[in-house]
């Protein structure tokens, strides 16, 4: 799944949308298309795609038949359904070229499903170790109510960023961190999405600062470490800066097109990555919150 989703983010910064044309899912009327580097970007992610989604079938059966578990169902149902619907929005999308708002939606389904299925492989090796969950509701129901609203945020800050590619704004805002060599830019054009893609990314920061902060706070200490938070909201911290430094990244290498769609895909896996333990941050802190 998560090599599907950066395949995905290639052919948008390559331009390889309509490396196959309108076809779908031949590839400019053939099975094996030409060799050109758009129609093999283009084809290599559907092929990619195909496989992963033979996976995700067999993995949902397989979870459905023999583990009938709730939770790893939902996990597997999540993987399956959300890999349906973003394979049918690409193929839509070859078919029927569509609005830039409506392709980064597309980017959000796939970042659905990869979180699905690394959720559903945490899940997996958690049970391994403990046979039967037992889960005391001990953190405070705000606990739970920030976890969720961090990563309802976080999806919001990642759409806008797939807004960006989509719409070609990525070079919007040269330098960081002055957009352009001002500290607040002309927000119309891509420098205003750019910027407000940059001021929802130290928001973000700023939320997953309190969460860590309170996950090690003298009240929360015991139960956040009993939930297994502690190294989540850890890794969550790390991640959103590195996330942050991959974007200051792609505003320094603006100009230079081969190191940009490197910070471009590095940016994206960054953004992943952090989506999928914010994911299981949510998770978490629902499993072990208090109801009053």
């Amino acid at each position: 799944m998560f090599l599907v989703l950066l395949a995905g983010a290639l052919v948008t910064k390559t331009g390889s949308g309509r490396g196959c044309g309108s076809d779908w899912p031949l590839c400019n009327g053939k099975f094996i298309p030409a060799y050109t580097l758009e129609s093999m970007i283009e084809y290599s992610h559907r092929m990619v795609t195909g496989v992963v989604g033979l996976l995700v079938i067999i993995t949902f059966i397989y979870t459905w038949r023999y583990l009938r578990h709730p939770e790893a169902l939902l996990y597997a149902g999540g993987t399956l359904l959300f890999t349906i619907i973003q394979a049918l929005m690409g193929a839509a999308a070859v078919i029927w070229p569509q609005q830039p708002a409506i392709m980064a939606l597309h980017f959000g389904i796939s970042l659905l499903a990869v979180a699905c299925s690394m959720l559903l492989v945490l899940w997996s090796y958690r049970m391994k170790r403990i046979e039967r969950q037992s889960f005391s509701r001990q953190l405070p129901a705000i606990g739970y109510l920030m976890a969720w609203g961090i990563w309802l945020f976080c999806y919001g800050v990642v759409y806008l960023g797939a807004y960006i590619r989509h719409k070609q704004a990525g070079g919007g805002c040269k330098g960081w961190p002055l957009c352009n060599g001002q500290l607040i830019p002309d927000l119309s054009g891509p420098a205003g999405i750019v910027f407000a893609h940059r001021v929802a990314a130290l928001i973000l920061l700023l939320l997953i600062i309190g969460f860590y902060a309170l996950a090690r706070c003298a009240r929360w200490k015991e139960q956040a470490a009993r939930a297994g938070l502690r190294p989540v909201t850890l890794c969550a911290l790390i991640l959103v800066i590195a996330q942050i430094g991959s974007g200051a990244l792609l505003g320094v290498v603006a100009g230079n097109p081969d190191l940009f769609l490197f910070a471009s895909l590095l940016h994206n896996v960054l953004g992943t990555i952090l989506f999928c333990i914010l994911s299981d941050q949510a998770i978490l802190s629902y499993k072990h919150h208090r109801s009053k």
